[in-house]
């Protein structure tokens, strides 16, 4: 992606070559590519059949269509034996929860969210804003100041959940909550697996019901 940013069409391909050849054999075999970030999902999913090498565009799209974001991939087996809701903990009230642009363009719903509010106590409320960082551009000098101005809107909308915790999918989103608003934004996935863990063992403070502490 930030290869791609800087207009580096001959690295990204190469480098879509290494990633092809390694994620390849597990795609053939039926596996799923889960991907932390997402813009690293949308890359995967939305660029690479496009930027890649024409011989190589076949299983590039293959490789998007395995490609699935975290929380999208758990809501997706909800309804199996194995979805774990054995919550033993809770941060108790509302989660400020920020709607990465990203994960927006992808059109596969806020499962992140979805998912920390089958935790007991728990109440998302979500922020649409725009955080600023797109990408690599809050991190170059040109970009800092102006990324800090178009994602006030994401910071304010934050703050003014008046929330127990933060939270967004994405981890460059949480560097600019950071930063600039002032507080740490955990993954859902960090939320969801601090509450499968008591309190004193990981988890949060507040023990669910039928839980000791």
């Amino acid at each position: 992606m930030a290869f791609c940013e800087a207009w580096d069409v001959d690295t990204v391909r190469k480098k879509g070559k290494v990633n092809l050849d390694r994620l390849g054999p597990w795609v053939d075999a039926g596996g799923r590519v889960i991907t932390i970030n997402p813009t690293c999902s949308m890359m995967l999913r939305r660029e690479y059949p496009r930027l890649v090498d024409r011989e190589d565009r076949k299983r590039a799209q293959k490789l998007a269509d395995a490609v699935r974001d975290p929380g999208e991939y758990l809501w997706s087996i909800r309804k199996e034996d194995r979805f774990n809701t054995d919550f033993r903990s809770t941060p108790g009230g509302t989660i400020a929860y920020h709607a990465p642009c990203h994960l927006r363009a992808q059109s596969v719903g806020f499962r992140g969210r979805d998912l920390m509010g089958k935790i007991p106590g728990v109440q998302p409320q979500m922020t649409l804003e725009c955080c600023g960082h797109d990408g690599t551009w809050a991190m170059r000098v040109q970009g800092y100041e102006s990324s800090i101005q178009v994602g006030k809107k994401a910071f304010d909308g934050m703050k003014a959940a008046d929330a127990v915790l933060w939270s967004t999918d994405c981890p460059l989103a949480a560097v600019q909550f950071e930063q600039h608003g002032g507080r740490e934004a955990l993954h859902p996935m960090t939320v969801l697996a601090r509450a499968y863990r008591a309190p004193g063992e990981g988890g949060f403070e507040q023990a669910v019901e039928g839980e000791t502490s």
